[in-house]
Formats: C-alpha cells, sequence, structure tokens
C-alpha cells in the first residue's frame, strides 16, 4: 500500500502552478523534483490542503477559482511606505521601478516584501498582497514519494 500525504508529510513531488490558459508562473517539470515538509509554509495552505489525503504516485490538475490558491486581494494591503522608511530599511542606493518586488526590514523587526505600484517624492505605494491573490490558477502535482 502506498504512503498518503499527511498534513506533516515529506514530499518529493513534481509542481506547476500556471495561469488558467496554461502559462506557466512556476514549474519543477523541467528540472529537478521539489523536495518539502507540509506545514512548514512552503507551499500556500490553500495548495498544502488539496493534496492531504492523496496517495504516493499521484499526477492531478487541480483548477482553483479567483482567489481560491492564494486568498482574495485585500485592498488594506496596498500601502504607503514613507521614502525616508523605505530607505532606511532597504539596499543602500537601491533605483525602484514601478512593478519590482520590493523586500526591506519592517520598522519593528520582520521582513516585507511588496510590489512597487506608485513612487512619489515623499511615499512609496507598495501592494502586499500574494502576487496570485485573487486569481484563478491550475496547480499540477505529480506525487513522486510521500514519507
Amino acid at each position: 500500500m502506498s504512503n498518503v500525504v499527511t498534513a506533516s508529510a515529506y514530499l518529493t513531488l513534481h509542481y506547476r502552478l500556471a495561469s488558467m490558459d496554461g502559462t506557466n508562473i512556476v514549474s519543477t517539470f523541467e528540472g529537478n523534483p521539489a523536495t518539502l515538509m507540509l506545514g512548514q509554509g512552503q507551499l500556500a495552505p490553500n495548495l498544502e490542503a488539496l493534496l492531504i489525503g492523496l496517495p504516493e504516485g499521484t499526477h492531478k490538475v487541480f483548477e482553483l477559482a479567483a482567489g481560491e490558491g492564494f486568498g482574495p486581494r485585500n485592498p488594506d494591503l496596498v500601502q504607503a511606505v514613507s521614502r525616508a522608511t523605505l530607505e532606511e530599511n532597504s539596499a543602500p542606493d537601491n533605483e525602484y521601478k514601478i512593478g519590482d518586488l520590493v523586500d526591506f526590514n519592517a520598522p519593528k523587526g520582520g521582513r516585507f516584501a511588496g510590489v512597487l505600484r506608485e513612487l512619489r517624492d515623499d511615499v512609496a505605494i507598495f501592494d502586499f498582497n500574494h502576487p496570485l491573490a485573487g486569481q484563478p490558477v491550475k496547480f499540477e502535482v505529480n506525487l513522486i514519494s510521500v514519507l
């Protein structure tokens, strides 16, 4: 009997995230498979939940409606960050462009990553939503091994 995915399983798998038209967003199928432990934040919780109960050897494609894979877009996660705060907490002398994913220290510890949407003299507007939040996606998995 094959092993079945549990909430704390170690997995070796190939996976692909793609837009609904089939355009790859990320894929391991062309290279080495991924090895990960569920429950550690390596996959989005909603994607992990789809794997629970699947037996080793499963090859399956899930079609997730808008918001099912990475949650809905949250307008409250579009935030203004002062230029001074950004400059104090990011790589020195960085020149940012609209659309850049910027990773910087949070003022009280931790890290933030957001997509730069607007750059003004005094503030930068960032979207801290997951880039796939609110979008429909295809999630393909091939479970090679389950421990």
